[in-house]
């Protein structure tokens, strides 16, 4: 498992957290920016991270700015990207289930490191489920331009 990791200025500081939390996991990861509190514009670096995922370069990405929406508007622009905003447990266990996501997106504003890091080891063990679920990916595939 290779993992795409970025963040904007609102997400620096977890980001970093997340990082860590990857090596003791042993997970391997890129570090795609930003790489300081200084302000930058999220929509570049969420770019960045979905596009090497969309590759197939990395199997998922992790993308974090201060609410998480942002990112994820950004990322879900990216053709082959099904990124989704989670706070809570359940919602990354739902999405890699049902919605085959490929791409997290956190807020530091929202979430603590602690629960930032249990979602984040529940959306990288959950494995896709596949059957009813494989013919909505497909729907949603073709809405893609």
């Amino acid at each position: 498992m290779k993992v795409a990791v970025a963040s904007d200025h609102g997400g620096y500081k977890l980001k970093e957290e997340i990082k860590v939390y990857l090596e003791e996991l042993s997970i391997e990861y890129k570090d795609f920016g930003c790489h300081n509190e200084e302000s930058v514009d999220y929509p570049e670096y969420a770019a960045i991270a979905a596009k090497a995922v969309a590759s197939e370069e990395y199997t998922c990405g992790i993308i974090i700015c201060g609410t998480g929406i942002g990112v994820s508007i950004a990322a879900n622009k990216i053709k082959g990207i099904r990124a989704a905003n989670c706070h809570d447990c359940f919602s990354a266990q739902a999405t890699r289930e049902h919605n085959d996501a490929n791409v997290l997106t956190l807020g530091e504003r929202v979430v603590g490191p602690g629960l930032a890091k249990m979602i984040v080891k529940i959306f990288l063990e959950t494995e896709f489920q596949g059957g009813r679920h494989q013919r909505r990916i497909g729907q949603i595939t073709e809405l893609e331009m």
